[in-house]
C-alpha cells in the first residue's frame, strides 16, 4: 500500500513539470512581442520597454523559467498588469465563491447521478430506465449557457424565487450563500450528473448479474443490501474514475456559468483576463486550474487501493 502511494506521488512530479512548462510558455510562445501585446495599441517604446525589463524578456529563456517557477513556489504570481494588484491576492479574493460553486455541484452531482444510474440498472428496460437515459442524453446534449439562461427566466425571472445573479459570502449569512449558489450549481451540474448516471448504470449492468450477486440473493438478502453492499461497491472503479474525470468538464463549466450568474469566482476573473490580456494572470489562474486537476486524479487512483484492494499489488 505505502510503496503504491509513494509511486503515485512521484509520478505526478513529472507531469506538474510538463503543466508548468506549457503555462509559463503561453506567453513566450505568443506571436509578436508579448510585451507589445500586454502595454496594448497607444503604448509608447518606452512603455514596451518597461514592460519587457519588468517580466525580464531580455534575459535568457531557461533563466526566465528558473526565476518565475522560483517565485511560483513561493506563491508569487507576479502583478496583474490590468487590475494592478498582486495576481496572488486576487486569486486569494476570488476563491471561494469558485470553490464553494465546485463543491455544492460536486454533492448536487454524486447525489442525483449515482441513485440514478442504479435505479436504471436495477430497471433496464423499463420506462425508468429509458427516461433517465433519455434525460441523460438531453443533459449532455444542452450547452451550460443555454442551461443557466432557461433556469434564470423559470425560477429567477417568472417564480421570482431566487436571485437571479451574484454571490454573497459564507461569512454573511448561510441562508443568502445557499440562495445564490442553487441556481449556478442546478446548471453546472446537469451535464455532469447525465455523464456519471450513464456510467454507473453500465458498472452496475455488468455487476448485477455477476455470481457473487446471485449468492447474495440466493442468501435471502434483500435487494437494497445487495444493490448497496455487493453491486455497488463492485461497480465503484469507473464511477469514482468518471467522477475525477468530469473535474476537467466542472472546470470549463465554472467559467461559463460564473460568466452567466456574474460570481466574483476564478472563472469570472479568467475571463475578464482573458479580454484585457492579463497573461500573468492567466498564466496563474491556468497553473492553479491544472494543479488542481492533477491532484483531484492523484486523489481518485488512491482512492481505488481502498475500493478495490488486488490494485495496490
Amino acid at each position: 500500500m505505502l510503496v503504491y502511494v509513494v509511486k503515485r506521488l512521484l509520478a505526478t512530479i513529472p507531469v506538474m513539470l510538463v503543466v508548468a512548462v506549457v503555462v509559463f510558455s503561453m506567453l513566450r510562445l505568443t506571436a509578436g512581442d508579448p510585451a507589445a501585446i500586454i502595454a496594448g495599441d497607444n503604448a509608447t517604446s518606452q512603455d514596451i520597454a518597461a514592460i519587457r525589463a519588468k517580466l525580464g524578456l531580455e534575459r535568457p529563456i531557461v533563466e526566465q523559467f528558473g526565476i518565475w517557477i522560483s517565485k511560483v513556489v513561493r506563491g508569487d504570481f507576479g502583478e496583474s498588469f490590468f487590475f494592478k494588484r498582486t495576481v496572488a491576492s486576487l486569486i486569494a479574493e476570488r476563491i471561494e465563491p469558485t470553490l464553494a460553486l465546485a463543491v455544492l455541484t460536486l454533492i448536487l452531482t454524486v447525489c442525483m447521478a449515482v441513485p440514478l444510474g442504479i435505479v436504471a440498472a436495477w430497471r433496464r428496460g423499463t420506462w425508468i430506465d429509458r427516461g433517465v437515459m433519455g434525460l441523460s442524453v438531453l443533459g449532455f446534449s444542452v450547452p451550460v449557457f443555454v442551461i443557466g439562461y432557461a433556469l434564470i427566466y423559470v425560477f429567477a425571472i417568472h417564480f421570482a424565487w431566487l436571485p437571479v445573479q451574484g454571490y454573497q459570502r459564507l461569512g454573511e449569512g448561510i441562508g443568502g450563500f445557499l440562495e445564490r449558489l442553487i441556481l449556478p450549481s442546478v446548471t453546472l451540474s446537469v451535464i455532469y450528473v447525465a455523464l456519471i448516471a450513464r456510467i454507473t448504470r453500465a458498472s452496475v449492468l455488468e455487476v448485477l448479474d455477476a455470481d457473487h450477486v446471485r449468492t447474495a440473493r440466493a442468501k435471502g438478502l434483500g435487494e437494497l443490501p445487495v444493490l448497496i453492499r455487493h453491486v455497488l461497491r463492485n461497480a465503484s472503479v469507473p464511477i469514482v474514475t468518471v467522477i475525477g474525470l468530469g473535474v476537467a468538464l466542472l472546470i470549463g463549466g465554472v467559467v461559463v456559468t460564473e460568466s452567466v450568474y456574474a460570481i466574483p469566482g476564478l472563472g469570472r476573473l479568467t475571463v475578464d483576463a482573458v479580454l484585457a490580456r492579463d497573461y500573468p494572470t492567466v498564466q496563474a489562474v491556468i497553473l492553479l486550474f491544472s494543479v488542481a486537476y492533477v491532484l483531484i486524479n492523484l486523489l481518485v487512483d488512491l482512492t481505488y487501493t481502498l475500493l478495490d484492494p488486488r490494485i495496490r499489488y
